[in-house]
């Protein structure tokens, strides 16, 4: 993702014993986080396609079983606009699948094919490493449900790794970007889907976290942008969570707001590693995933 879009809507072992170590109470694991992030940077660019994304995408799929009540795997083949077959992954792991109240929140596990933003013009079709766009939401998310799966939750929740996210082109037609999002808003898990609310998590990592207000999430669900920062605020967070607007962000959440759901976007647009191959995983930091992380389990308490 994406340059700021300001269109109007239409509307093995070091792992093993991360776990095993148990967080300071009431605060949320980010060295935890850290280090599953680092494993799916370990893999390497997860492009759809490529063998890293296949395994990158077992491993998200196998950590989740151990930590959530279900998972859903929604797979499918993707045409790109110039006809090349994208296999496509999307990972759902649910925590009490049967209750009707749920929280949605959504993060991307796929990276960018290529460094379009690189200044060496050289670099510019090198795979993006992905750790702060990509890697840091699944660390997030992995760390989660090491916390969700200790402490159920009241309610139902919905952990969505989508696929696809970063493929494409970020101008006005989102050719071929935000492509799992869209599949997960055509095929909910089940008709009748309908979060509470939701977040999309995306970038979340940057060492020098700061976080304001996006467009389209004020537009199409300015309620839950006001609980976000509440809470933030709460936990003495509003130094990251800060009280600022900015312009609109093609994002997950983006096909989610247009299919009725009531989804925001969390994300850090001002990185100066976005959607280049020095978005490595010396650039994202345990601090702030444990501010983010204790933002996202505290919304779910």
């Amino acid at each position: 993702m994406r340059s700021p879009f300001w269109r109007v809507l239409p509307v093995t072992i070091v792992i093993a014993a991360a776990c095993d170590r148990e967080p300071e109470a009431g605060k949320f694991d980010g060295e935890s986080a850290l280090r599953y992030a680092k494993v799916q940077v370990d893999f390497g660019p997860r492009v759809p396609g490529t063998p890293a994304a296949g395994k990158a995408g077992d491993w998200i799929i196998a950590e989740m079983k151990a930590r959530a009540d279900t998972v859903i795997v929604q797979s499918w083949t993707h045409v790109t606009e110039d006809g090349k077959e994208l296999p496509m992954r999307n990972i759902i792991a649910r925590f009490k699948p049967g209750a009707t109240d749920r929280v949605l929140y959504v993060t991307h596990w796929d990276s960018r094919p290529i460094s379009d933003q690189a200044e060496n013009p050289g670099e510019r079709q090198l795979p993006v490493p992905g750790a702060n766009d990509g890697a840091s939401g699944v660390g997030l998310f992995v760390a989660l449900g090491d916390a969700l799966k200790r402490v159920p939750p009241a309610f139902g929740v919905d952990l969505l790794f989508v696929d696809g996210e970063d493929w494409g082109d970020f101008d006005e037609k989102l050719a071929d970007v935000l492509i799992g999002s869209a599949y997960f808003a055509r095929n909910p898990p089940d008709s009748a889907y309908k979060p509470i609310f939701g977040v999309v998590w995306d970038m979340i990592g940057d060492r020098d976290l700061r976080i304001v207000k996006e467009g389209y999430s004020l537009q199409g669900a300015p309620e839950v942008v006001d609980r976000v920062w509440r809470v933030a605020a709460e936990l003495g967070h509003d130094d990251v969570f800060v009280n600022e607007e900015q312009g609109g962000i093609a994002d997950d959440h983006v096909p989610l707001l247009r299919a009725g759901m009531r989804v925001i976007n969390v994300i850090d647009i001002e990185y100066p590693y976005h959607h280049r191959p020095s978005d490595t995983i010396d650039k994202i930091s345990a601090r702030s995933l444990s501010i983010v992380g204790e933002v996202a389990e505290a919304l779910l308490r």
